[in-house]
């Protein structure tokens, strides 16, 4: 094995697979997307006629939604640390995760990359920072599983999944909410009752030829996290019901946020309607192949919100303004969170220099 090889073996596979054009090409996708929408739906006459009605107060309590989504996804990452992480560092380590989310493709999820990222920014051991961020991945699909039959059963009393989608796509989505349930299922047992399992599973994959290498750190990582799960299983009931509470609340925010947007704007909308439409759409980007469903989801904004809930001419201004608020922001809140890390590094470098 060559020097640049030994390197690579022991540069995590997460570290190594986010660069600048992991960041640049979704968002040019995603405003590509927003330019198109705006074009066909935009009506600068129209719109000046409902901009009169606009309320500033629903407008802040919108951008308090988003506030609400990372305090509270910054104390639940304190709370499941078991204090390891501060407030401040679950924040920080919360942006970070929602960073990179949004960079990866959202069928993998921010979760890996974030681990590593906080174990190298908070000095933690690589298996305690993953299964910080693995127990929190698995809160998020155990409510993503118990929201799932809990809209198919409301769909058939009230419009939650927009009728365009016709049989085909309700379908589709149902047979994929159905695999999401199961594969949620066997990561509950595997974390939670059986770790052995995963750490099995997981020496499998890796002994893959393209995968051999990382083989040695991926069962070291496990090791730890077995010893976390460990620590988990003994926990009273009541950690669990705050840590269910601490990751529904930031999720409640994300439903939220469109209904403010779009109530400032358009006073009669149907708020419930839009509340769960809202639920059903961030349950739909779990399956988004793009990062942060980058293109997808303006796509399905448009589908789930469009008229008849709101009229034509506000499609595109509250499409923008809920990917400023709920995308874009976040990845300048990561860049900018990364860019610190790495002037850190380089003065610390510098100083053991």
């Amino acid at each position: 094995m060559d020097e640049q090889q030994a390197d690579e073996a022991k540069t995590p596979l997460a570290e190594r697979k986010v660069s600048v054009s992991n960041i640049l090409w979704p968002l040019l996708l995603s405003v590509s997307v927003l330019v198109v929408i705006g074009y066909y739906t935009f009506d600068l006459q129209a719109f000046r006629g409902l901009l009169g009605s606009l309320n500033p107060w629903l407008l802040l309590a919108a951008l308090g939604t988003v506030g609400t989504r990372v305090a509270f996804g910054g104390l639940r990452l304190h709370y499941f640390s078991h204090g390891r992480l501060s407030v401040r560092d679950g924040l920080r380590s919360q942006l970070a995760w929602d960073f990179f989310a949004y960079v990866t493709p959202s069928t993998i999820g921010g979760g890996p990359f974030a681990a590593v990222f906080v174990s190298k920014d908070r000095g933690l051991p690589l298996g305690e920072a993953t299964s910080i961020f693995l127990f929190s991945m698995l809160m998020d699909q155990l409510w993503a599983a118990f929201l799932m039959p809990t809209m198919v059963i409301l769909s058939f009393y009230v419009g939650v999944f927009p009728e365009a989608m016709g049989t085909i796509g309700f379908a589709t989505m149902l047979t994929a909410f159905v695999v999401f349930v199961a594969w949620v299922a066997i990561l509950a047992y595997g974390t939670l009752i059986n770790p052995r399992m995963l750490a099995v599973l997981v020496g499998t994959v890796f002994r893959i030829r393209w995968l051999r290498r990382f083989r040695t750190r991926a069962l070291r990582v496990m090791a730890e996290m077995r010893h976390r799960s460990t620590i988990l299983r003994s926990q009273p009931l009541g950690f669990y019901a705050k840590g269910f509470l601490l990751t529904l609340i930031p999720w409640l925010s994300r439903y939220a946020l469109p209904v403010f947007l779009i109530w400032s704007v358009y006073p009669s909308v149907d708020k419930l309607l839009v509340f769960l439409r809202a639920a059903a759409l961030q349950l739909g980007a779990l399956f988004l192949p793009t990062p942060g469903g980058a293109g997808a989801m303006e796509g399905l904004y448009l589908l789930f919100f469009g008229p008849p809930i709101m009229p034509e001419a506000l499609v595109a201004p509250t499409l923008l303004a809920w990917r400023l608020l709920s995308y874009y922001l976040f990845i300048f809140a990561g860049t900018f969170i990364a860019l610190q890390f790495i002037q850190r590094r380089v003065r610390s470098e510098s100083a053991d220099a």
